[in-house]
Parts: C-alpha cells; sequence; structure tokens
C-alpha cells in the first residue's frame, strides 16, 4: 500500500514508517524538523528510514499547504496518518502559538488534503490529555472531554471535531486515535523516562512532580505501533460498528469516524516508575520532590475494551521490559 505520513522525523511517526516499510510498503514522510528538541535525533531517524527504497521524505511545515499537497501528490496515498504535532503538555505553557499554528492550522491543512485525495483511511494522533482530570477511571473514548487542562490537549480536541466535521461532510473514514504516554527507544528527550535516564546517567537529581504521587498508564512504542497498525485495518464502517456487551463503540451516526484508545489500562505510580529506572540504570537517583507543575493531571489510565473489539489486540509489555529496553537503547547511543 501506499501511505502519506507526517512526523515521520518523530519518535512515533519514524516507528510507525519503519514497521511498515520493513513490510514492502511505499511511504511518503513528511516533517517540519522543527528546532522543539535536538533536530540532529531526528536526522538520525529519518537517515534509517531513507535506506529503504520505498521511503521518499519532504521537509516542510504543516502550514505550509503547497509542500503539503505536493507530497499528497508524490504519495499517491491509499492511507494518511496524520502524528506531526507541537507535543509536550509544559511547553504549551511556555509557548502556546506554536501549538496553534501546529496542532489547529496544521492538522486542518491535512483533513482538508484528505478530502480531495480521498484515501480509503484517514488517521490522527490525539492524546489521552483530551480526558484533563477527569474523576471516573478508566477513561472510555465516550467519556466527557470537554475541560481540557492545557491549550495542547484543546489543541488536539479542537482536531478531533474538525475531524468529524470533514468525515460526515466528504465521507472520509477517520478514526482519531488517543495516546497514553508513549516511551521507548527512540524517544523524545521532552519526556520523563529520557530526562530521567540522561540524569542518573550524569549524576544529576530528577524532578519528581506532584510528590510522586501521581500514576500513568505507559504505552511501550511497540505495543503503540501494533494497535495503529491493525486500526489502519478497520476504517469506521456500519458494518464493523461494534456491539459487544459492556463495550461503547465511539462510531459516529452522521460521519464515518470513530475515537479510540491506544493504552493497556494498567497505569503505573509515579514512584515505581522511578524505581524501576534506577533498577535498569544500575543506580539510584537524586530525587528532587516537587508539588504538582500547572497543567500536570493527576492520572491516566485508559479503557481499552473499543481498541480490543476492533482489533483483538491490547497493549501489554510491562513498564520493567520496556524501561530496560529505553536505557540500553540510550547508553548504546549515546
Amino acid at each position: 500500500m501506499r501511505y502519506l505520513i507526517t512526523g515521520t522525523a518523530g519518535f512515533i511517526g519514524f516507528h510507525l514508517a519503519k514497521r511498515l516499510l520493513d513490510e514492502g510498503h511505499f511511504v511518503v514522510g513528511y516533517d517540519g524538523m522543527t528546532k522543539y528538541y535536538d533536530v540532529a535525533l531526528k536526522e538520525k531517524r529519518h537517515a534509517i528510514l531513507a535506506r529503504s527504497n520505498g521511503f521518499k521524505a519532504v521537509i516542510a511545515a504543516l502550514e505550509d499547504k503547497d509542500a503539503l499537497e505536493k507530497a499528497a501528490e508524490l504519495a499517491e496515498p491509499d492511507v494518511i496518518v496524520h502524528l506531526a504535532a507541537q507535543a509536550g503538555v509544559r511547553y504549551s505553557l511556555e509557548n502556546p502559538r506554536s501549538y496553534i499554528d501546529s496542532n489547529l492550522v496544521g492538522s486542518f491543512n491535512v483533513i482538508d488534503l484528505a478530502s480531495r485525495f480521498k484515501p480509503k483511511h484517514l488517521l490522527l494522533a490525539s492524546t489521552s490529555s483530551v480526558y484533563g482530570s477527569n474523576e471516573k477511571v478508566p477513561f472510555a473514548e465516550s467519556d466527557k472531554a470537554d475541560e481540557p487542562m492545557t491549550i495542547y490537549a484543546a489543541t488536539k480536541k479542537s482536531m478531533e471535531v474538525m475531524a468529524h466535521s470533514y468525515s460526515h461532510l466528504h465521507k472520509i473514514p477517520t478514526t482519531a486515535f488517543r495516546f497514553f504516554t508513549v516511551y521507548g527507544p527512540w524517544g523524545r528527550p521532552d519526556m520523563a523516562l529520557f530526562k530521567f535516564v540522561d540524569a542518573i546517567r550524569n549524576d544529576r537529581p530528577i524532578e519528581i512532580y506532584g510528590e510522586g504521587k501521581m500514576s500513568r498508564d505507559f504505552t511501550y512504542i511497540d505495543d503503540l505501533i501494533e494497535g495503529i497498525v491493525r486500526l489502519i485495518g478497520v476504517p469506521p464502517d456500519e458494518a464493523n460498528r461494534v456491539t459487544a456487551e459492556g463495550v461503547i463503540d465511539t462510531l459516529s451516526h452522521h460521519a464515518p469516524f470513530r475515537i479510540v484508545n491506544i493504552g493497556g489500562g494498567q497505569p503505573v505510580a509515579l514512584m515505581r516508575f522511578v524505581e524501576t529506572i534506577e533498577e535498569s540504570m544500575g543506580k539510584p537517583a537524586v530525587r528532587k520532590m516537587l508539588p504538582m507543575q500547572q497543567g500536570d493531571v493527576p492520572r491516566t489510565f485508559a479503557a481499552p475494551d473499543l481498541l480490543v473489539a476492533l482489533t483483538g489486540f491490547k497493549p501489554q509489555i510491562e513498564i520493567e521490559v520496556g524501561v530496560r529496553r529505553f536505557a540500553e537503547w540510550y547508553q548504546e547511543h549515546y
């Protein structure tokens, strides 16, 4: 098949593109190479993808409609996967404008592009952050998600809403998947795992927010990619509406549009996460306990039932295994 994937120099886009290339598909990767974090890391990811004759890279911003159009013409995509975004909850407090430019304007450009190129399936990366600080757990796709705690979450929820309208107007089969704290080799330097491993290795203290009382539903990168690949094969349609008892399908009654969590439903306490990193690094961290940061939520907790009903798959790689794999990659890479 032929794919257009945005964000292929990013953590998740790199892993998805590599999986699809290894399976023999053709991928046009679109990335802006922004300076939010180390561009050299992004270039190394793209260099690995470029080893495949099935990969073509287009370097441009999501806001550049003409460049996006040319990338789509090159790809002639059966499937479009939109992963590029201005990421990071905390950075959205410092530079909210970048989230509007990338996650709203840029995402609209991708959605609008799909209305013209008519892929068999459009898939969009959203986030568990849209659930805010919901008291009800686990977070189900049908839960209210109208009280975002950060502009990052607000832009992602807005993208979902725009995509639904276009799915209705142009009959584009569209799936928005909500990620839950993805981690693993080639991860982003602004993520907690990367920062903690780097600090421990270099004998710096790690900053633990919320006095260590938070929890996260971590998703190892291989599990996430498996979930995405399986969802690619299930474009929303009445023919695959889920009717299993106890599962609420988010398939719209007005459009071929669905929202799906990709998470294992096994939250990990922050201090267990820290201890697991210490074990993988073979030495203790110097811990600096801090209060909750503005915009943080106390916990994330995925309800994976819809994902399982649609694909037969649920993320399952244990935190101990995933953290060890990341630590091994980090020490080899750096």
